[in-house]
């Protein structure tokens, strides 16, 4: 079992490499263009979640969940996902990195997002492992 889950987590982190340069080149280019951060960091993740559905079913799990139950779920992991980890990002990033490094907003969100797409991806594996392809739960 602990093999299964290291090579999971191994592949997982390579589509994990694609996605978050997608989803990040896409974030850095809207917030480069003055969008807001939220709409930034949501476009950026729609993109990079296309990306991680498809080949997370495919390569990282295997999976044959049915892709109407797992849609669901996946879209459930990705928004609470996205919603903590870019909530705390930025938390952290304007409360304590931005007023002890006295740095500009904007450096302050790009910090957030950095920090955000850490924690976004632990939480991710740890649903998309036991809540999205899941097999037993696709009854």
């Amino acid at each position: 079992m602990e093999k299964v889950i290291t090579k999971q987590f191994s592949r997982f982190l390579v589509v994990g490499i694609i996605n978050t340069v997608v989803g990040l080149s896409t974030m850095f280019l809207l917030l480069h263009l003055q969008l807001n951060y939220w709409v930034s960091t949501f476009v950026g993740n729609a993109v990079g979640a296309c990306v991680s559905y498809f080949l997370n079913r495919t390569f990282t799990f295997n999976s044959t969940v049915s892709i109407h139950k797992s849609i669901v779920r996946f879209l459930v992991v990705i928004g609470a996902c996205y919603f903590i980890a870019y909530y705390v990002g930025i938390q952290l990033a304007t409360s304590v990195i931005w007023k002890l490094a006295n740095l500009p907003l904007a450096h302050a969100e790009v910090v957030a997002v950095l920090l955000g797409t850490g924690l976004y991806t632990v939480l991710n594996f740890l649903g998309q492992r036991t809540f999205v392809f899941d097999h037993r739960l696709d009854t």
